[in-house]
């Protein structure tokens, strides 16, 4: 339960510790008893100092001295749009941020897009089956400035689910701005390029187009007991008549690339990902890290799936030999191959030590790329066996993390996350053994 239990930013949140939202906006007397609870709950959890620079940034942000100076913010327009116009400059300058003031507004509003885009890739994808549940208050959704939506905290005409929403959409906020200033400093955007223009120049077959692919299905047969592949092979996608399922297998089409070894076309099945802004904001948020240079470290990264393993090892010296090629050495760090046996270890929540892979980040040309390779057997099984496929992995780590409970805390959202797992899971796995 890595987010859920932090004492960083991330316990601000936390509907389990003395930040929760509650019923409604607590007010700061300086005796009265709710502050002497909330004091008594701070030195309980070790939070007094988070309170107290937090505390602080709130009123710097807000340019005010007191937390009664806050109503007058709620109710005086123009003081408000001062605050807020002043607040971009800071926020501006706290990330980094070049250009006009127009210009640093509108990326600190494409935070806020990548804020709801969090909520939204989990409405849609992950807990699709409950978006009716943890959809945004609209008021908060249409939100993105980070002024308003701190003052909407404060505010007691917004319901409770409101003023959570509010705050979380702020945290999220700032990982999004932490992630973009991460990615300037990196130079991710033109790394990413560059790593695009080495596989095409050097890696790829010469004889096949930029961006040409060779269309093949896999027709695979699986196990009764937990849909792990017992066999594969190899068949055109224009052979119809071999592509009729039947229970226990699989028709999985893949579009496949080549590269020359020794006067040999060797076909390769590839996808490229450069991690979009609101999965690291996840990692993060998975990982209980607050700073995206300790978490996010395969911002770029390669699955290639060849036909075996001889295939395999061939890929990995193509490679390599490709980068010398490009008048750049490439090491391997991290190394882990459990294709011949073993398991795999991670120390990702919610991961499978049975997922064999051979995998590696390459050191090359200023970058570090993640490379994860399958045969096609052990690609089947990443996406398709029990326990192990991608997509159980997806709902076990936002559960066994802490996020679920986290972004959506049952006092608020009404759901029981234990429940929802295990419902979401068994959907998954009709889905993928009855499809």
């Amino acid at each position: 339960m890595t987010a859920y239990n932090s004492q960083n930013k991330f316990a601000l949140i936390s509907q389990s510790g003395p930040f929760a939202t509650l019923d409604a906006p607590m007010k700061y007397f300086l005796f009265s008893e709710s502050s002497r609870n909330f004091t008594k709950q701070l030195r309980n959890t070790g939070l007094v100092t988070l309170y107290r620079v937090t505390r602080t940034q709130i009123f710097d942000f807000l340019n005010i001295t007191s937390f009664a100076e806050i109503g007058t913010l709620l109710s005086n327009r123009k003081s408000r749009q001062e605050v807020n116009k002043r607040s971009y400059r800071l926020l501006g300058n706290m990330f980094g941020l070049r250009g006009s003031e127009e210009e640093i507004i509108a990326e600190i509003m494409d935070y806020s897009r990548t804020a709801d885009r969090v909520i939204r890739y989990l409405q849609g994808k992950v807990m699709a089956q409950y978006s009716p549940y943890i959809e945004m208050t609209n008021e908060i959704d249409i939100t993105s400035s980070p002024v308003d939506l701190l003052l909407i905290t404060f505010n007691n005409h917004y319901h409770k689910k409101a003023r959570f929403e509010a705050r979380r959409k702020l945290l999220l906020m700032y990982l999004a701005g932490s992630i973009d200033q991460r990615e300037r400093e990196t130079n991710i955007e033109n790394n990413f390029i560059e790593f695009l223009d080495f596989l095409n120049e050097y890696v790829w077959s010469p004889d096949m187009l930029i961006g040409e692919l060779e269309i093949s299905c896999l027709l695979s047969q699986h196990d009764s007991s937990n849909f792990a592949c017992q066999g594969v092979e190899v068949v055109s996608a224009d052979n119809k008549t071999n592509l009729k399922g039947k229970k226990g297998t699989k028709t999985t089409l893949i579009k496949r690339r080549r590269f020359k070894v020794g006067g040999r076309d060797i076909p390769v099945y590839v996808s490229i990902r450069k991690k979009p802004p609101e999965a690291k904001v996840l990692k993060l948020l998975r990982k209980g890290e607050e700073n995206p240079a300790a978490a996010v470290d395969d911002e770029l990264g390669l699955m290639a799936v060849l036909d075996s393993i001889t295939d395999v090892r061939l890929f990995q010296t193509h490679l390599t030999q490709s980068a010398i090629k490009a008048d750049s050495f490439m090491t391997l760090e991290d190394i882990s191959d459990t294709l011949t046996g073993g398991c795999y270890e991670s120390s990702n929540i919610g991961s499978s030590a049975n997922t064999p892979m051979f995998k590696f980040f390459a050191r090359m040309g200023g970058m570090r790329v993640e490379f994860i390779i399958h045969t096609n057997r052990t690609y089947l099984d990443y996406i398709y066996q029990s326990g192990v496929s991608h997509d159980e992995y997806e709902i076990k780590r936002l559960f066994d993390s802490g996020v679920a409970e986290l972004l959506f805390p049952p006092d608020i959202y009404h759901l029981k996350m234990d429940s929802i797992k295990e419902d979401l899971i068994n959907t998954c796995r009709r889905n993928i053994e009855e499809a």
